[in-house]
């Protein structure tokens, strides 16, 4: 159930607290609740909600709310809602009208959240604020038309500089192995056989054998070992396929002797499909003696989970999502996604349009790496009158010029940008581990990153100007320059 509010903004000064004291407007949580369309998206949001039937639903502005606070502070679901229950601006930032002194929902619910609020939604979002973002900071005279602005109104022209790549959001998973799966998935199956053969405990003389503490032993004797040959890993990996597929054969017979698997739990049930496929694929790869196979788990909890080739120092293999982003006047965003691995420059064409359909023309030119710069892209490009970044095909050019030069410097220097946002989003933010289990709850984490960011930035530009106001007010910096210039 879900119970509309009257979406009026209570100004910061009539926030009521238990003290004396009003919030300040300064501070980042109420400059940040100014800059979200919240109301624009309550009616999407709600969609998904019954208004006669359930208990009342938190509002979108408190679910939205409190992803971006735990995303802003890189804190758990836990601490989140402690940090809301302590802290009155969060309270304000997540809809609440006066202070309470105690938890407004349970830590649990975020999981919620991340399931109601998915990956598309946040987009929208993002680009919808990013709109209001760059109209309070667009100058006066940019919005004055001359006649001949107006004139070009049908056919605007290229502006603006826009930069793709794209990059890997590693899950939280372990480092995986062929041998340490099969360990993995045998220990599920001799579970499942424990579960199963209670329910008909009557029904069999004996509990059918798994051979667990000599599974575990020859798993032990190889796994421990700090260098193992190819041929000591491949017997090791025979015996545990040998035996799941024994436990998975008993598992077939407690069935037929009167076990449900309707009496698995959904957890269960989805571990015991996880772990036949796992076996099918290692038998696989183990008769033909491969190292690869199409949609491989490399993940029992997370089988959704696929490796990422790319080629980085480093790091040859991510395991977790590829995504491509776009970049343009300090603003990233996230414009497709995937478990599977894609070749990027097959959303060239796509992110530019969407480019054009958010500012109203084409971008002057676009920086990318050398795998976007296909012939199909480039000649795409000089249809629209769009310069692409990089050398042109063919044999190098012997002599080049100091300004093709410098403009080639000059390319490699504004693609940096958007390596420096992955960086940010790795190192500050959560892009790095996304702790997130679930397919669906994950692309949601991974687009509330790229929404706090822009966030990030439009405070530390507004910071800015205010510190350089501060200074060309100060006395000692107004000399100081004068003095310079002389």
């Amino acid at each position: 159930m879900y119970r509309k509010e009257e979406q009026t903004q209570t100004p910061a000064s009539n926030f009521e607290l238990p003290f004396e004291g009003k919030l300040s407007e300064d501070n980042r949580w109420v400059i940040m609740a100014d800059l979200i369309p919240w109301a624009e998206f309550e009616e999407e949001y709600s969609s998904g909600f019954s208004e006669k039937m359930g208990a009342p639903a938190k509002s979108f502005r408190m679910a939205l709310g409190a992803l971006i606070i735990k995303e802003k502070l890189g804190i758990s679901d836990r601490e989140t809602v402690e940090q809301i229950k302590e802290n009155p601006y969060l309270q304000y930032f997540v809809g609440i009208s006066s202070y309470i002194n105690e938890a407004p929902f349970d830590p649990s619910m975020l999981v919620h959240f991340r399931e109601r609020i998915n990956a598309e939604l946040v987009n929208k979002i993002n680009q919808q604020m990013v709109k209001k973002m760059l109209e309070k900071t667009s100058y006066p005279s940019a919005e004055k038309k001359t006649e001949s602005s107006e004139k070009e109104v049908s056919e605007p022209k290229n502006r603006g500089k826009l930069i793709l790549d794209a990059t890997c959001a590693p899950g939280d998973i372990s480092y995986p192995t062929d041998l340490g799966l099969l360990n993995q998935a045998r220990k599920q199956t001799e579970k499942i056989i424990d579960f199963l053969y209670e329910q008909i405990l009557d029904q069999l003389d004996k509990k059918p054998r798994t051979y667990r503490e000599i599974a575990k032993k020859d798993y032990l004797e190889v796994a421990k070992k700090r260098r193992v040959s190819q041929k000591d890993r491949r017997k090791a990996i025979k015996k545990q396929l040998q035996y799941i597929k024994r436990n998975l054969s008993h598992i077939d017979q407690l069935i037929v002797s009167g076990a449900s698997l309707e009496s698995l739990s959904k957890r269960q049930h989805k571990m015991l499909l996880v772990v036949a496929e796992v076996y099918r694929q290692k038998l696989w790869l183990y008769e033909n003696k491969k190292q690869s196979i199409d949609d491989r788990i490399v993940s029992l909890n997370q089988p959704h989970i696929r490796p990422i080739v790319r080629g980085k120092a480093g790091k040859a293999v991510e395991f977790g999502a590829k995504l491509s982003a776009s970049y343009f006047d300090g603003y990233v965003f996230l414009d497709h996604i995937s478990w599977d691995n894609f070749n990027e420059s097959g959303d060239l064409k796509a992110q530019v349009e969407a480019f054009k359909n958010y500012t109203g023309y084409y971008p002057e030119s676009v920086h990318v790496d050398k795998i976007y710069r296909t012939r199909e892209n480039r000649a795409w490009c000089k249809e629209r009158g769009i310069r692409i970044s990089g050398s042109p095909l063919g044999r190098p050019q012997k002599n080049i010029s100091k300004e093709k030069k410098k403009q080639a410097l000059d390319d490699e220097r504004i693609r940096n940008s958007i390596e420096g946002k992955f960086g940010q989003g790795k190192r500050r933010f959560s892009l790095n581990r996304v702790m997130a289990k679930l397919s669906h709850t994950s692309l949601t984490a991974i687009a509330m990153t790229f929404l706090v960011m822009n966030l990030s930035t439009h405070l530390s530009r507004l910071l800015s100007a205010f510190l350089c106001l501060l200074l060309k007010n100060t006395p000692f910096f107004r000399s100081n320059m004068i003095e310079s210039y002389i």
